[in-house]
């Protein structure tokens, strides 16, 4: 009679899910070299514009949801007073997703690339509707 051996599966998976739980690191570095930084502004503010009333758009205080490229949420931010943002992130591909009004003000989502040991500038428009 031969005798097998029969390993069992259970270290081997244990070990498996061990490596994806270090590999999967979390997207957020929020002391990192690398991130996000934004401006919000708001407009148009005015329904014409000319050369001697430019009326410049507004900063604007916007909640923004930030996910991966893959669509997986990582955190929402929120723009301050003055319209300014910054979030550290690993390197990779995000997009910026606005919370709009209803209806307005409006806005896109919008692609940004994090490379390594640089903050990748961004400016989030939202549309007031005004024409």
């Amino acid at each position: 009679m031969r005798y097998r051996s029969r390993s069992r599966p259970w270290p081997w998976v244990t070990m498996l899910l061990a490596l994806a739980a270090c590999s999967s690191g979390d997207p957020l570095d929020p002391g990192g070299a690398q991130g996000i930084d934004g401006l919000v502004l708001l407009g148009p503010q005015c329904p014409v514009q000319s050369l001697e009333d430019p009326c410049p758009d507004l900063p604007y205080e916007a909640s923004i949801a930030v996910r991966t490229a893959g669509g997986e949420f990582v955190t929402r931010i929120r723009s301050g007073e003055d319209g300014r943002f910054r979030v550290g992130l690993i390197p990779g591909r995000y997009v910026l997703d606005p919370e709009e009004g209803d209806p307005f003000p409006i806005a896109s989502e919008q692609e940004v690339a994090v490379g390594d040991g640089a903050y990748t500038e961004v400016i989030v428009n939202f549309d007031t509707g005004i024409r």
